[in-house]
């Protein structure tokens, strides 16, 4: 990643921060071809593909839910690469894989020790409320517990393609509705 990529990302993530939607908008469409590579190159080791899409969407909610944590002081890479790794690990934990990441390769990304917790932030609630019943469901038990595709499916009596194509509908709604929200 070039240096002036990391300049710019944290330049309008800190833009959007302060509540600039047009500068978060334009932070998430330059991180997400970031992700998808690293997430494909990732999932394409563990022979993992058809779970790459997923893990990208689980990435940038996270993003998006925990966006209050990052230092402004510090380089926002480090702390996107945190929270991609640990939605890979848990991806592939799903998938039923050990996965092990040695703590110096995490150690200076680490948060504080009075970190934010998305779950608890009022904002999540009301972009929840914002979703029919059935995709607040999808999307509070693969990107909140950490179910599977196939776990949530069955839970539902949903195919697993439809859990999918409503977990995208839904991500993609929230973005929507948050990005309203801002402006």
């Amino acid at each position: 990643m070039t240096e002036s990529l990391e300049d710019n990302w944290s330049v309008l993530l800190a833009q959007g921060n302060a509540g600039d939607a047009n500068a978060y908008r334009k932070f998430l469409e330059s991180v997400t071809p970031y992700l998808r590579g690293l997430v494909r190159f990732r999932c394409n080791q563990v022979g993992a593909m058809d779970d790459a899409e997923d893990v990208v969407q689980e990435i940038l909610l996270a993003i998006h839910l925990k966006r209050g944590t990052w230092d402004a002081k510090r380089p926002v890479s480090p702390w996107i690469s945190v929270i991609a790794r640990n939605k890979l690990i848990d991806s592939m934990r799903r998938r039923g894989r050990r996965v092990e990441v040695p703590l110096d390769d995490v150690v200076e990304s680490l948060p504080a020790e009075d970190s934010f917790d998305p779950t608890l932030s009022p904002s999540l609630e009301v972009l929840l409320r914002q979703l029919s019943s059935a995709q607040r469901n999808i999307v509070e038990l693969i990107s909140l517990e950490g179910a599977t595709v196939r776990d949530t499916a069955q839970q539902l009596g949903m195919s697993e393609g439809a859990v999918r194509v409503a977990l995208h509908r839904a991500l993609k709604m929230l973005a929507d509705v948050y990005q309203r929200g801002l402006k």
